[in-house]
């Protein structure tokens, strides 16, 4: 985990909230980003161009493929994935990871993502995502280049950093989260001049009361799905969202209304009713 997400928004939605002018690729939106496939990034080398790198890193020095799609905040000293652990990042004692998060970070761009209880999967997926955020929100990543040394192609891949769950995705039964940044974040994470300190300071859980899930098909499971139907729920909210509404006169009846109103909404809103890409 995070093994699957989606990136649902529209080439200019993404410029827009990443201060990236106009860009000169093509962007479809994907209900079903799995390892293996070249998803959007921006790196810290070319801060101002979003870019197709393959999710699934591969070390410059690996003699094959390795496909690591995702780096373990706490390395390997959270084997339990104790979610109280404090201490120091194992990250960068990692000889796949030490290199890129020290001068190779990307964020990943993202609409949200999917995870499911840590005995069955994906066999039970929920999609999770941020309740107020703009989308689309940046997973904190690794890149790295690979040259095949059977074909002497260059291959440009990253992986998402993941640490432990936060009480939502505890919920769902899931162990791990993937690191989300917020927007001061994302901008500190790809410049090349911040400290290791700072960065490693950034890879905690996201505030669950941001945050929340239902639960979608199995289909998700079958990588080569991949239409908007993957997105819609099959069952309610874990979190009932209501926002407050301030009439001119709360005491009116048209203030409850207006609330019963809203509470109606918020109980059957869905990601899939927020994102409508204008190119579907």
């Amino acid at each position: 985990m995070c093994s699957r997400y989606i990136l649902a928004n529209t080439l200019p939605q993404i410029e827009t909230l990443f201060g990236l002018p106009e860009q000169d690729i093509e962007l479809s939106p994907n209900y079903n980003i799995s390892p293996g496939q070249y998803a959007p990034v921006i790196t810290n080398e070319n801060p101002y161009q979003l870019q197709l790198f393959k999710f699934g890193l591969t070390p410059f020095w690996a003699k094959s493929a390795m496909n690591l799609f995702i780096a373990r905040a706490e390395g390997d000293s959270n084997p339990s994935d104790d979610p109280k652990i404090h201490g120091a990042m194992g990250i960068i004692q990692k000889k796949a990871f030490r290199k890129p998060i020290r001068s190779q970070r990307c964020l990943v761009i993202a609409t949200a993502f999917i995870a499911g209880p840590k005995d069955v999967g994906l066999s039970k997926p929920y999609l999770i995502y941020l309740q107020k955020h703009k989308n689309p929100f940046a997973f904190a990543g690794i890149w790295d280049t690979w040259i095949n040394p059977a074909t002497l192609e260059k291959e440009d891949t990253f992986a998402i950093i993941t640490t432990t769950a936060n009480t939502l995705l505890q919920k769902i039964g899931q162990h791990r989260m993937p690191v989300i940044l917020t927007d001061g974040q994302a901008k500190r994470w790809i410049n090349s001049n911040t400290e290791l300190s700072s960065i490693t300071a950034m890879l905690k859980k996201y505030d669950s009361n941001q945050m929340n899930a239902y639960p979608i098909t199995p289909r998700i499971k079958d990588p080569t799905q991949n239409d908007k139907a993957l997105i819609q729920p099959i069952g309610e909210k874990l979190i009932i969202e209501e926002t407050y509404i301030r009439p001119a006169f709360p005491h009116t009846s048209g203030y409850h209304q207006a609330k019963k109103a809203q509470k109606a909404n918020d109980q059957t809103y869905t990601l899939g009713d927020r994102i409508k890409p204008t190119n579907e």
